[in-house]
């Protein structure tokens, strides 16, 4: 006779299924199998072997590297990194519990102090990682009965953060101010709080939305604006305070803030900025800080550092503007399509096909160049392009010659 520990071993079911019998590992399998068949090398998940200021060594190949958002050439500056060897030395490695049971460091009250006077708010809280930051304050914030209403084209996390929420979720046309006004007119008065999410700078596109006009519209439907400004830091305005100094706006009329750390700050990880209300609920209340540990010394140091320098040295936000400019322009002078793109940080150059964007990946690392890729899912299929983020540090010759190696077939 079995014995109960048998019997209980015994499925009642039929067995779980194989991941490989997914249908994510099959797509996944499918786009590896076309890439070989196109004869295209797998453009994802590169090991950088070495790197020196803006180039990066890959399979043994030197590159000038337009794959990383290092916008102002701090990850390597001298001053970041001692304070992030200096933060180790007198902190160790890591905090290992949650900030709220194992306390705060005085640095991590700094770094929030001197994020909320530089982008002009009340006050701001760090998260380990930008999307975590963007998931948790919009799951926070928004439940039943409430509605986020989306740029179509709006970050994967603001997605996840309302699908998390349990509120209701409509997408208006990317950019398209008009078409907001029109899912608002329709729905507002159905909700109790009503959410608008925007990016500051496209993250896929390299465009903005008009600010202004949209500071106008949530007064007038009395909602909350919540702007993801990670790739807008550093990049817009005439000192790198991001979207609303760019558009002229009073930052304060942008409710929940939203940036990274890890790209013109050249540390890791994500905060929130916004009156002292909002933080307050987040800080006792969101589940990616509460339940989260908090932000590294090392990293809390760097981003501290990249910050001060942001601020003391405003001529690397100017020499990124001018060399955008001058990349963005002879990309336009050669014919390339740069779709809305208002040459700014990052500039995508479209291509459309994915067999040919790998075509074209391949060509740019055979002469020299690491663009960065991006392809279906992460844009509409037959809309695969490469993108160029372009840092203060980038010279004329290396963007006129990574212009050049565009042209050629």
């Amino acid at each position: 006779m079995a014995s109960s520990t048998t019997r209980a071993l015994k499925p009642r079911y039929r067995e779980a299924a194989a991941f490989s019998d997914t249908s994510l590992f099959k797509s996944i399998r499918q786009y590896q199998m076309l890439a070989r068949a196109w004869g295209v090398e797998n453009p994802f998940f590169k090991i950088q072997e070495s790197r020196s200021k803006r180039s990066v060594t890959i399979d043994g190949r030197q590159l000038i590297n337009f794959g990383w958002c290092d916008y102002l050439g701090l990850s390597d500056h001298p001053e970041v990194l001692a304070a992030a060897k200096s933060a180790i030395d007198a902190f160790g490695s890591c905090i290992s519990a949650s900030r709220m049971v194992s306390g705060d460091l005085q640095m991590h009250r700094q770094l929030e102090a001197e994020l909320a006077e530089f982008f002009g708010f009340e006050n701001s809280l760090v998260f380990v990682s930008g999307r975590a930051a963007s998931v948790s304050t919009i799951g926070t914030l928004l439940g039943k009965g409430d509605l986020v209403v989306h740029d179509e084209l709006v970050h994967n996390s603001a997605i996840v953060g309302a699908r998390l929420s349990g509120a209701e979720m409509k997408p208006f046309k990317h950019n398209d101010l008009e078409s907001l006004i029109r899912v608002l007119l329709q729905s507002r008065e159905r909700f109790k709080n009503v959410l608008i999410v925007v990016e500051g700078l496209y993250s896929t596109e390299g465009d903005c939305v008009r600010l202004s006009r949209l500071v106008q519209i949530k007064c007038e439907f009395g909602c909350w604006l919540m702007v993801d400004d990670a790739h807008g830091i550093g990049v817009l305005g005439e000192s790198g305070r991001g979207l609303a100094e760019y558009a002229g706006v009073d930052p304060r009329k942008i409710d929940i803030y939203m940036g990274t750390l890890s790209k013109a700050l050249a540390s890791c990880g994500g905060f929130i900025a916004g009156n002292a209300e909002l933080i307050e609920i987040l800080k006792y209340s969101a589940p990616a800080f509460v339940y989260s540990v908090g932000l590294p010394p090392s990293v809390t140091a760097a981003a501290r550092a990249s910050l001060r320098i942001l601020r003391s040295e405003p001529e690397r936000v100017h020499r990124l503007h001018s060399n955008c400019k001058l990349f963005f322009e002879e990309c336009r002078t050669r014919g390339f399509d740069t779709g809305t793109s208002i040459g700014l940080g990052m500039i995508p150059i479209m291509i459309g096909p994915v067999k040919k964007t790998g075509r074209r990946m391949e060509l740019m690392v055979e002469q020299g160049f690491n663009p960065s890729p991006i392809i279906y899912p992460g844009v509409r299929i037959n809309a695969s392009r490469l993108r160029f983020f372009i840092s203060s540090e980038h010279s004329v010759a290396e963007l006129q010659s990574c212009a050049e190696a565009l042209s050629r077939d």
